[in-house]
């Protein structure tokens, strides 16, 4: 298909999907919008990679865990290499290896290559496994013959690929992979592209295998100016992996270093006025400017201990570098290091109980002198 021209990335991506839902050239899950398209002939497709001799000669393959590299998927596991899927939204960790039992038959490998059984049949990779992947294959919306690619628009086959250059995994020289309907394979402007967008160097389609030469350098690692603090709070693996490279000297500077977080507010945060908190004693917190790094929790037992809740917070991975304990007021200011680490500690502390008392988990805020009625001046509250 031909494109508009003087388009962006997004309406590249609608007009691929409403083309292919004018014309019914997908199966389920419908419509494909917002997704990598499971287009009809999406089997017949992946089996050309066999006719790659980077397929013949591969130990360990990555595929993406959309619908439509299913047969990929398979075709791995019957040719007995190991098989890596990321995790979904990268929540839970990078990869998951896919190991079928013991004599596995044909139906249980099949069963191995779709999305339950990448639930049922696999085991958590850590960052300091020794993964050197041969081949990768990542789904697309759009790609052209030269090899640039355009993905759903969240950016994971990206961030993935570059993760597996920060934990050494892949190198310029690991092919790539995409497979795609044939009216994905379109004509893109160049000047779309950034240095974090993954090109790819074979696409197969039902009816083609093209190899694009591409000689547009891969991404070469993590650019942090591009991950928000969002983002962190939501993969713990890519906190693991700033703090490595933090510590290899390299500029890990966050997107959104120094704003708030409105996303935590939004999904997070359980307080919605500052008249939920009692009053603030004097000495405590008045006056201060309290940043984006400090989360409250309130709600904690009259009898509550600062050691106790000290234990509590290490117990889920949530310990501040420096904490604020207002026991009278049965609460407590946790301080950490950036806005990245008080998101990491709000996702952690969702449903934290302390004894008997399920408590109230947000980001503080100061609170300046022309506060809302009822609360002092110089207040730091949850964000509502």
């Amino acid at each position: 298909m031909e494109l508009r021209a003087g388009v962006s990335k997004e309406d590249i991506r609608g007009q691929i999907w409403d083309y292919m839902e004018a014309r019914n050239l997908a199966d389920f899950p419908r419509p494909v919008h917002h997704r990598i398209p499971n287009f009809k002939g999406s089997f017949l497709a992946c089996q050309n990679i066999k006719d790659l001799e980077v397929f013949a000669r591969t130990q360990e393959v990555k595929v993406d865990p959309d619908k439509p590299l299913e047969g990929v998927r398979l075709l791995a596991l019957q040719s007995k290499k190991t098989l890596l899927v990321p995790t979904p939204r990268l929540r839970t960790g990078l990869f998951n290896k896919i190991t079928p039992p013991p004599g596995a038959t044909k139906d249980i490998l099949r069963k191995c290559a779709t999305s339950q059984g990448v639930r049922n049949y696999s085991t958590p990779v850590g960052l300091d496994s020794r993964v050197l992947v041969d081949l990768v294959v990542v789904g697309s919306v759009a790609v052209s013959e030269k090899g640039w690619r355009i993905g759903k628009g969240e950016g994971y086959a990206d961030l993935e690929y570059a993760m597996m250059v920060s934990m050494g995994a892949v190198s310029q020289e690991t092919p790539v992979v995409t497979i795609v309907h044939d009216c994905q394979v379109v004509d893109l402007p160049e000047t779309l592209l950034e240095d974090h967008d993954l090109t790819v160097d074979y696409i197969l389609t039902p009816t083609r295998v093209i190899t694009t030469g591409c000689e547009r350098p891969k991404p070469a690692g993590i650019v942090w100016s591009k991950i928000s603090c969002e983002m962190m709070g939501k993969m713990p693996v890519l906190r693991s992996l700033r703090c490595r490279e933090e510590q290899a000297g390299k500029d890990v500077t966050l997107q959104d270093k120094h704003w708030s977080l409105p996303g935590a507010r939004a999904a997070l945060s359980t307080i919605r006025s500052p008249r939920e908190l009692p009053s603030l004693e004097s000495g405590s917190l008045q006056g201060e400017d309290v940043p984006s790094s400090t989360v409250y929790v309130g709600n904690l037992p009259r009898d509550a201990r600062v050691s106790e809740l000290k234990r509590a917070l290490s117990a889920r991975g949530a310990a501040p570098s420096r904490l604020t304990w207002q026991g009278p007021q049965r609460r407590a200011f946790l301080h950490y290091r950036d806005p990245a680490e008080a998101w990491q500690a709000i996702s952690r502390l969702q449903g934290f109980c302390l004894g008997a008392n399920t408590a109230r988990v947000a980001l503080a805020r100061h609170q300046g002198a022309s506060g809302p009625v009822g609360s002092h001046a110089g207040e730091p509250h949850p964000n509502p």
